[in-house]
């Protein structure tokens, strides 16, 4: 028997709601499972955090997380940033997954998308090196470096190696940054000499953007830097129906955090509308780091059992009323979760 030490990140917005689905389905696991166990520590951080305790990330929260095995991030509003750059700094998470794919009954402008988007986490603008250079102008800084190019490119590579398509799209836009996007190329071709079973091609991202949408069946794992992948990512997972769908891993090499790509939805917040498939989607990629990270069978199992309970749900029509359905989001989560009783917890 297997016990995993996970922190909640709370959040703000709609993050309570989505906190209270995710701890539910741990919960339920823990219960019903003879070989899974979580220890589950909530952590207070964003706007909120800062209203109570001056700070976004209080200590106290950094604690919590620390001590844990991986992290489960609600949505957080205004000091995101105060949040989440600084959890990707302390841990090193320098891969950024998001995986973006069709499913059953969600409208969508093209059909069978199955890509991932590897972003670089860790440098780009996103490090906010940024000064006035005089009263009327701000300068900002990027850095890509080869050490963080190599290893976000092996990353990518080794999704490509796993995966169907077996194919890589390198985006940058090296014709304007012709430094640090050359040295990103270089950096990833030389990975891709490892990989010859691999197809590799370059895109600059404006004509990634615009084949995204023209043919996006096209892309199978798209390797790119930090700000690009941000952008790109956002619109794979419009692409296939909605941003409520799309999970994101944070991924370093010892830790990992796992998150909803949306944001915090203000405007919803407390109404019980929001859409938690992509949290429900977030702990299914938190499970399969676990157990590719700890050899742990069961919880790859639990993985498989996840992904297919939503598919199941699409396909059955069981969906909340952002994507065309009518449920609420305690609504859905109950029938996630009978539905995951239905395929049965070891």
């Amino acid at each position: 028997m297997a016990t995993y030490n996970i922190s909640l990140l709370v959040g703000d917005g709609i993050g309570p709601e989505l906190s209270t689905c995710a701890e539910e389905i741990l919960q339920y696991i823990h219960d019903n499972s003879n070989r899974l166990k979580f220890n589950i520590t909530k952590v207070e951080a964003g706007d909120n955090a800062k209203q109570k305790y001056g700070k976004a990330l209080p200590n106290e929260a950094f604690d919590k997380i620390k001590n844990s095995q991986a992290c489960l991030k609600s949505p957080v509003g205004e000091s995101a940033a105060d949040v989440v750059l600084v959890l990707r700094r302390y841990f090193d998470l320098y891969a950024n997954v998001r995986p973006s794919k069709n499913y059953a009954n969600i409208p969508s402008i093209s059909s069978n998308v199955d890509m991932v988007t590897v972003r670089e986490n860790t440098e780009d603008l996103y490090l906010g090196w940024e000064f006035f250079s005089d009263d009327d102008t701000v300068i900002s800084l990027r850095k890509i470096s080869k050490v963080a190019s190599r290893r976000i490119a092996e990353y990518a590579f080794k999704i490509a190696n796993s995966r169907k398509g077996k194919k890589v799209t390198i985006v940058h836009k090296s014709n304007v940054l012709r430094l640090s996007d050359r040295l990103f190329i270089d950096m990833s071709k030389e990975i891709a000499k490892k990989y010859p079973n691999i197809e590799f091609e370059e895109m600059y991202v404006d004509a990634c953007s615009m084949e995204l949408i023209r043919d996006p069946n096209r892309f199978d794992t798209i390797l790119t830097s930090n700000l690009f992948g941000d952008i790109i990512s956002d619109e794979a997972a419009q692409v296939t129906g909605s941003i409520g769908l799309a999970p994101a891993a944070n991924v370093g090499k010892d830790f990992a955090m796992f998150e909803p790509v949306h944001g915090a939805a203000f405007d919803i917040a407390g109404k019980n509308v929001a859409n938690p498939t992509s949290f429900i989607l977030a702990i299914k990629m938190m499970f399969d780091w676990l157990g590719e990270k700890c050899d742990d069978n069961d919880l790859k199992l639990q993985s498989i059992k996840f992904e297919n309970s939503i598919d199941e749900m699409f396909t059955k029509n069981i969906k909340t009323k952002d994507i065309g359905g009518t449920l609420s989001t305690a609504e859905f989560n109950q029938s996630f979760l009978k539905i995951l009783k239905d395929k049965g917890i070891d």
